[in-house]
């Protein structure tokens, strides 16, 4: 097999060791719609670093973990969620629900109005702003 397939595994196997936490962390509901009962899987906060980190990885539902590979699919108002989640305690959820608000921005103007009332230590806004959902 290749290199990268064996990368990737060991990825898999390194985010499934954090799992636990991760769960335990969320109370086993989406971090960023708090849905529970729903299938979760860990989602790595760009820019990722060479091992997974708890502190940048989030447990999201599918439906969420597929809006966040595929942003062109984030629309509407059914994520006004964000508008609570983006003052989460995890600088994690911050970043990528304030990712997902400046997306939403474009088109919904509910997006702009708490955009422009978040605050974020200056940490996370840079962490926010090195990269795009």
């Amino acid at each position: 097999m290749g290199k990268g397939y064996e990368l990737h595994q060991a990825r898999s196997l390194a985010l499934q060791g954090i799992g636990k936490d991760l769960a335990r962390r969320a109370k086993s509901k989406c971090e960023l719609t708090g849905a529970a009962g729903v299938p979760l899987r860990p989602y790595e906060v760009p820019p990722v670093g060479l091992d997974p980190d708890i502190e940048k990885t989030l447990l999201v539902s599918e439906a969420c973990h597929e809006v966040l590979e595929h942003p062109a699919r984030l629309k509407g108002r059914e994520w006004q969620c964000l508008a609570e989640t983006v003052w989460s305690e995890q600088a994690a959820t911050q970043v990528v629900a304030w990712r997902m608000l400046h997306h939403l921005a474009k088109t919904e103007d509910w997006a702009r109005e708490v955009i422009e009332e978040v605050f974020l230590d200056d940490e996370v806004e840079e962490w926010a702003k090195s990269a795009e959902l």
